[in-house]
């Protein structure tokens, strides 16, 4: 798995720092994927039924004798860190099935997504295996994976809402994958530029509008050199707000709630409420820009503080947490069946093994940062958040556990990255009052929907 990282405007390197693995952008775990899509669409055309949903699966008997062998892959997981835990793992579930076999494999960070285009293509999917929704979605055209509630309902609701959401597809029926650690966002901020451009750090901004005005606010009175706000507006933004940004097989974001939000954050940029590096090709993201102190707020996950003590540690006692403003996104790894597993019994068990309550708790507490993707973990953050020694990042894991409850991902399968750059174009220019918001939306939609796979 390489990445755990949800919407795609600023970078979500968590993952990889928090396991010291390599470095990920949100884009890789519910990105574009065109190469992944390419190849599998068309290797899909020859399939029976590859037009709709999957026209069949092997039968499951979720209560049936386990016996036989399967193979299990990770993406990037093979580590001094994580090994131990993998090892034991496939132990103990072989020993509680006597005459089964696991045999685990681990496939390196970088160029995974050809890796699992080359396994689809040539019929060697691993029985179980460990993908992002958007990989799901891509091998889901290609018949490549099982439907997990019509394979077992009653387990579905085990799980997190939003986990479970992410690997249900508006364009097929049933759940393609169990969600099994997950990430999501907090508000940080300085509150030290709060007192000192006039603004109340006991009240930080709850809503858009109140981020907003306190945004101009700081500009005016700092002048210009402490922004607030440091990301453009993108696909996933307008989604925490309302806008429907996709249906029935066709992008719909240019609506009229969707001009007005991007009007709002042209006029932050022409008020100097958002810093001109939002704009330019060097931008590094939101939390490079609060960490050099040239910004006074910015989105993180749990492991934020870990990163601030290291990379700013004068600021860090004047930094506090609030929850989300809006809709949270959501970030998802899960677990997936091969469709075409010959032992169908024992790859359902197997998945559900890794991704049962008491396996993810003891995942996460080894993946310090994430949170596991059950209902019951979630609703008992402590379960995993006591293992946590920084008393910041454990008090951020308890929110980020609360934030569960709605967070969600904000960007549809459809969309790639050629689309999300050239959206974000539109709206740079839009910012730079190059063109109007309307003409911007207008022209983005239209690019999507030309370009969205039939």
């Amino acid at each position: 798995m390489v990445a755990l990282e949800p919407t795609r405007a600023p970078s979500f390197k968590e993952r990889s720092k928090i396991m010291g693995k390599i470095t990920i952008d949100r884009r890789q775990l519910l990105g574009g994927t065109a190469a992944l899509a390419t190849v599998l669409v068309a290797s899909a055309c020859g399939m029976k039924g590859s037009e709709d949903t999957p026209s069949s699966q092997a039968s499951v008997n979720p209560s049936a004798k386990l016996e036989g062998s399967i193979q299990f892959q990770t993406w990037s997981l093979k580590n001094e860190k994580f090994t131990p835990y993998f090892e034991k793992l496939v132990k103990s579930f072989e020993k509680e099935h006597p005459g089964t076999t696991v045999t685990w494999i681990d496939q390196p960070g970088d160029g995974y997504e050809e890796k699992v285009q080359q396994q689809a293509t040539a019929g060697q999917l691993p029985d179980v295996i460990n993908i992002p929704p958007n990989f799901a979605w891509q091998l889901l055209k290609a018949n490549k994976v099982m439907d997990l509630k019509k394979a077992d309902p009653a387990v579905i609701d085990t799980y997190t809402q939003g986990g479970i959401d992410a690997y249900t597809f508006d364009d097929a029926e049933g759940v393609y994958g169990y969600p099994w650690y997950l990430g999501t966002d907090l508000n940080w901020w300085n509150l030290e530029a709060f007192e000192k451009y006039g603004l109340d750090p006991k009240k930080l901004p709850s809503t858009l509008d109140e981020l907003y005005d306190q945004a101009i606010t700081m500009a005016e009175k700092s002048h210009g050199a402490m922004p607030l706000i440091s990301t453009a507006p993108a696909l996933g933004d307008l989604a925490a707000q309302g806008v429907e940004t996709y249906k029935d097989g066709t992008f719909t974001f240019n609506t009229d709630q969707a001009v007005k939000i991007i009007e709002k954050y042209v006029e932050l940029y022409a008020k100097k409420a958002m810093p001109p590096e939002v704009l330019q090709n060097n931008y590094l993201g939101n939390s490079k820009l609060f960490t050099q102190g040239k910004v006074a707020w910015t989105t993180g996950s749990a492991s934020f503080p870990v990163d601030l003590k290291k990379d700013a540690p004068k600021l860090v006692p004047h930094v506090t947490m609030t929850k989300r403003i809006g809709v949270p996104p959501l970030f998802v790894q899960g677990i997936c069946v091969s469709a075409d597993s010959k032992n169908p019994n024992l790859a359902l068990a197997f998945a559900q093994y890794v991704t049962n309550n008491a396996n993810q708790v003891e995942f996460v507490k080894v993946a310090q940062g994430f949170l596991p993707g059950t209902k019951e973990a979630n609703e008992n953050p402590d379960s995993f958040t006591s293992v946590i020694s920084d008393p910041q990042m454990k008090e951020a894991a308890e929110a980020l556990a609360e934030e569960m409850k709605t967070a969600k991902i904000g960007e549809p399968m459809a969309y790639t990255d050629a689309m999300k750059t050239y959206v974000g174009q539109q709206i740079s220019s839009a910012m730079r009052g190059d063109i109007s918001a309307k003409d911007a939306l207008d022209k983005a939609v239209k690019y999507c929907n030309d370009h969205v796979a039939k």
